[in-house]
């Protein structure tokens, strides 16, 4: 905010579930949120937050690991994951 006055909101259009939309709506009328917007604003933050937390937590791995992994050990752990022994 700046000098009192509120961050402008962008208006949009979104398709949602209709049970996630109705459970949105019981958490405005049970009063857990303002408003479904704010509720979608919130969530919106939330994973932005978590992604941005993701993105710093693989580059602090991939720095103290020695980088990402060559094509060779993508190899490898493909292998592994796909349960692949020898």
């Amino acid at each position: 905010m700046m000098n009192g006055m509120t961050v402008p909101k962008a208006k949009i259009a979104v398709t949602l579930d209709q049970d996630v939309l109705a459970r949105v709506r019981a958490a405005v009328a049970d009063g857990r949120a303002r408003s479904v917007s704010a509720y979608v604003e919130h969530a919106l933050a939330g994973q932005l937050t978590a992604e941005a937390e993701f993105d710093a937590m693989l580059a602090e791995i991939l720095a103290a690991t020695g980088g990402p992994p060559t094509a060779k050990e993508r190899r490898e752990a493909r292998r592994l994951l796909d349960g692949v022994v020898e």
